[in-house]
């Protein structure tokens, strides 16, 4: 079971198992459930920083760190390997949805469909933070299909034939972000294992992916990259150099596991899912 305390990544690695397969489903989920089509909807890709904010906090983000450094083993370049094997097929993906976005967006009223893919990310931010929040809040792709649902507006419906390749390859640049993210991570795992608080950049990141959903509503300036800057000032905080994970925690949590250890009985009882150390 992972060491990470990552809600998200846990109910994840729940479900799926294994290092690969977990950063496989985490760069995917957006395009699974049907995050990142809303936000190509809602025109979160017009411009450098929307490409910037989508790749970083939808594909990349806490999620993805989490199982980076908690759940990959082996070295540099192996870690770095199974990303780009992970990542490629993402970006290729993230390009085929970014080409069916204007024969759907044919469908929709705009204006109410924002309105919902607002509120996806706004979900996500809570999951993000807070286990507990997030039982109580349906599942993305609940939410982009209430959207669709609240906002088809077929009489305007027609077939677009001919992509619009300037929109694809903003897609596919939002998930090239998100999975160079990914490999930058994996490539200074070493260092990073020991020198960020996992937990203080999960936080973070939930609060600069509540910002842009609050964009995405227009209750925040969008042409002022508010997310990225809140991104920033969370990476900055969550670096502590002089932390080792070694070190017991504040909470006495080394102490618990040694004991545990120390009593092989303990160590099969706690075991299974309701037991999981993430939580």
């Amino acid at each position: 079971m992972s060491h990470s305390q990552h809600p998200v990544a846990l109910r994840l690695e729940r479900q799926v198992g294994g290092a690969a397969r977990l950063l496989a489903t985490v760069l995917a989920l957006p395009l699974v459930d049907g995050i990142f089509p809303a936000l190509v909807l809602a025109g979160a890709l017009a411009d450098i920083t929307g490409i910037l904010e989508v790749g970083l906090l939808v594909f990349g983000g806490s999620a993805t760190v989490a199982v980076v450094l908690a759940e990959m083993d082996g070295s540099r370049r192996e870690r770095a390997k199974t990303t780009l094997v992970v990542g490629i097929p993402v970006i290729v993906l993230a390009a085929v949805e970014t080409a069916l976005a204007p024969t759907i967006q044919s469908l929709l009223n705009l204006a109410v469909f924002e309105r919902f893919a607002a509120l996806v990310i706004l979900a996500i931010a809570a999951k993000t933070a807070s286990a507990q929040v997030g039982e109580y809040l349906p599942r993305p792709a609940v939410i982009v299909g209430l959207g669709m649902v609240a906002s088809v507006d077929p009489a305007n419906a027609h077939l677009v034939v001919t992509p619009d390749l300037e929109l694809v390859a903003r897609g596919a640049l939002a998930a090239t972000v998100g999975v160079a993210f990914a490999l930058s991570v994996a490539l200074a795992s070493p260092w990073l294992h020991d020198t960020v608080h996992i937990d203080r950049f999960r936080f973070g990141s939930a609060v600069a992916l509540g910002v842009l959903g609050l964009s995405v509503l227009g209750l925040v300036p969008s042409d002022a990259p508010l997310a990225l800057a809140v991104l920033a000032v969370t990476t900055l905080l969550a670096f502590d150099p002089s932390r080792s994970r070694d070190e017991p925690d504040e909470d006495g949590s080394d102490d618990d596991t040694a004991a545990d250890s120390a009593d092989p009985a303990a160590d099969e009882s706690d075991v299974g899912p309701d037991r999981a150390p993430w939580l």
